[in-house]
């Protein structure tokens, strides 16, 4: 029997950021996080209550009591996908850090992945953690953490390398929140992470989306960022976050 784990959300919503943007998921946020950064918008601190959504799309989010048990969270799934046949293409894992409960999901992984794939996203600072689920899951959204906008106050250049030489060889792609003040250095650097393991990856720019709901940087900022990384990487992409725009969950 698989350990209960601690979910901030479950819900059902369109993935609005990098290589499944537009995608119909199921999301499972998990509580806590070895991070905290600047534009964070999330609330991970522990709790004894997980907020689920009453049925799936209806941005209506009820109480129940947890830890939840994989028997629970799998039930939660086989009812919206018999509500919604079709209608979702993956189950993202997202946080917080997920990775904080890899012994869990390594049980908890192989179960769910015989209805839906699995989508990780992850702060890309746990390769360690990573080894032991990295072969249940179909996709790894890599967020590397840049110092302009998410303020962190260690440099996680040396993590981010490491974990990204631990997801390769998976579906494995890289994002990177940018803002005005996002310096063309810093640009390079994540260029010579993701150079220094394979080009080839997709890396999304993800403009900052700030508190109000508008965008941290100007569309000629991003076009230069974008240009920049264009000259180093073959797969360069910009989508903002487009679940914000259409003011989903």
């Amino acid at each position: 029997m698989s350990d209960p784990v601690y979910i901030s959300e479950i819900f059902s919503s369109i993935q609005g950021e990098g290589m499944l943007a537009g995608r119909r998921q199921i999301f499972v946020r998990l509580m806590e996080c070895n991070l905290d950064c600047l534009y964070c918008d999330t609330n991970f601190e522990k709790s004894d209550i997980c907020r689920l959504e009453s049925k799936p799309g209806s941005g209506i989010l009820l109480n129940i009591p947890q830890p939840l048990s994989l028997y629970e969270v799998s039930s939660i799934f086989d009812e919206w996908r018999t509500q919604l046949p079709g209608a979702h293409h993956s189950v993202s894992f997202t946080g917080g850090e997920p990775l904080l409960y890899a012994d869990a999901l390594a049980e908890w992984f192989p179960e769910i992945r015989k209805t839906l794939p699995i989508h990780l996203e992850t702060n890309g600072t746990m390769h360690i953690a990573l080894q032991q689920v990295k072969q249940y899951t179909d996709y790894i959204s890599m967020d590397m953490k840049l110092p302009s906008t998410a303020g962190c106050t260690e440099q996680l250049w040396e993590l981010h390398a490491l974990f990204l030489q631990e997801a390769y060889g998976s579906n494995v792609s890289v994002k990177i929140v940018v803002g005005e003040s996002t310096p063309d250095s810093e640009i390079r650097q994540v260029c010579d992470v993701i150079s220094s393991v394979d080009a080839a990856l997709p890396l999304f720019l993800q403009p900052l989306s700030l508190p109000d709901g508008s965008v941290g940087i100007s569309a000629a900022r991003v076009l230069r960022l974008q240009e920049l990384a264009s000259s180093r990487l073959p797969d360069v992409r910009v989508i903002p976050q487009m679940h914000k725009m259409l003011g989903a969950l």
